[in-house]
């Protein structure tokens, strides 16, 4: 599948700032990119730094007054879909270095807190089986509600009150899995059927020796999605951090099929 993807991101910066800003799509096995562009309003420092296990680039900014940040790419993403339930966990001792951190709780993910949720709710399920009973109960007992969140939200409140938005879902879904033993991250993803159309979140688990897109909202599917980044959880994939003042002004994501193939 190709992607077409459309970012604008404008803010009024009153004084100086650095801005932190991670919205390319990465280049991947499973996704290629055909095209990308990134301008933006004049910078007095523009610098790319490595994100998170090497997935894509963060860019480094410093600005004030009127700023814009514009991206346009188109995305060739060549991954099929998995049979989650087909495919097995690894047993702890076994898991590569790199994937240990992401057994263990983060600020948005107390991990912890779950164990005997899990335990008592998927305890007769285990590897891919689990992660989509998991998937299937977020589904069926969680509402899709803007504003009911915020930069606070954690999975501990999500899983409370029920009702959230990608970035709740994901949380949630990334606790139970570590919770069950099995690592999960953050990924920050384009995909074209989100509604309302943003920058959206999605959870990946590692399952077979490798990691697997989940979606637990049910809006994407991992042939449809473009990676921007991953993470621990939301703090390690923002699409923008300000280290000062900024006022919003704008912001649009449209991400569509491309109607012709190159």
């Amino acid at each position: 599948m190709i992607l077409d993807i459309d970012v604008h991101l404008k803010y009024d910066l009153p004084a100086p700032v650095d801005l932190l800003v991670q919205i390319e799509a990465a280049p991947l096995p499973d996704q290629h990119l055909l095209s990308a562009h990134i301008a933006t309003s004049e910078t007095q420092h523009f610098a790319r730094v490595a994100a998170e296990d090497g997935i894509g680039e963060r860019i480094w900014l410093r600005a004030t007054g009127p700023f814009h940040c514009d991206y346009t790419a188109q995305v060739r993403v060549d991954r099929p879909v998995s049979d989650l339930k087909a495919l097995d966990a690894v047993a702890p001792h076994l898991l590569p270095g790199d994937t240990v951190r992401y057994l263990m709780p983060s600020r948005y993910c107390p991990s912890d807190e779950f164990q005997s949720f899990v335990a008592a709710e998927f305890g007769g399920l285990q590897g891919g089986a689990r992660i989509a009973a998991i998937n299937d109960w977020i589904a069926g007992a969680f509402s899709y509600v803007p504003g009911v969140s915020n930069a606070q939200t954690t999975a501990i409140d999500s899983f409370v009150q029920r009702q959230g938005i990608c970035r709740d879902y994901a949380h949630v879904m990334i606790a139970l899995a570590r919770a069950s033993t099995i690592p999960a991250r953050f990924a920050s993803v384009y995909a074209p059927d989100v509604t309302p159309q943003d920058f959206h979140a999605v959870a990946e688990v590692y399952l077979d020796g490798a990691w697997h897109l989940v979606d637990p909202t049910g809006m994407a599917t991992p042939d449809t999605m473009a990676r921007i980044g991953v993470g621990a959880d939301a703090a390690d994939v923002a699409f923008l951090n300000v280290f000062g003042q900024a006022g919003f002004v704008a912001q649009s994501v449209s991400v569509s099929r491309a109607a012709k193939t190159p």
